[in-house]
């Protein structure tokens, strides 16, 4: 392997690296104003019979944001970071993060609820974007639109019974 190829892999490398970070980050921040909040407030709302025990949550969302960093990286790679479906994935991935910061910092039940069906259409224009440029990128958003999809639906149940 030639050095200019070796060079460019790293930054390709790099470049998953930062994605992967970015993505964890914003799972962490999100947890940061959520942890707080699951043994006091959102323990007392009353939930439907569907929801997942808390535990689940943890593992269902890292795996989410590897498979998004991975698309995002692979987009990165043809289309590049200014490219459009690059900035609909940063325009989704702010919006993941707001959604903790309305409904477990504010606890606006409904407005996170308005949040998330906004995000919903902008991660499933993002799968779109994404396909179209790499198809895998594009089916790696798959899972993450399923349980934002189910994270709704049980938004929408917790609204409606608190």
């Amino acid at each position: 392997m030639s050095h200019a190829s070796t060079t460019h892999s790293s930054r390709h490398y790099g470049a998953l690296l930062a994605f992967l970070l970015l993505t964890q980050a914003a799972g962490a921040a999100g947890g940061l104003v959520t942890y707080p909040q699951i043994a006091g407030w959102y323990a007392q709302l009353a939930k439907p019979s569907f929801n997942p025990p808390g535990w689940i949550f943890g593992p269902v969302w890292t795996t989410l944001y590897v498979l998004m960093a991975v698309a995002a990286w692979r987009v990165w790679r043809v289309a590049g970071l200014r490219s459009r479906p690059m900035i609909v994935f940063f325009v989704q991935l702010a919006l993941n993060t707001a959604w903790s910061f309305i409904f477990f910092g504010a606890h606006a039940v409904g407005w996170a609820l308005a949040e998330v069906a906004v995000l919903l259409l902008i991660i499933v224009w993002t799968a779109i974007a994404f396909v179209r440029r790499d198809r895998a990128a594009g089916l790696l958003m798959l899972p993450y639109v399923a349980w934002v999809s189910f994270a709704t639906l049980l938004n929408a149940a917790i609204w409606k019974l608190n």
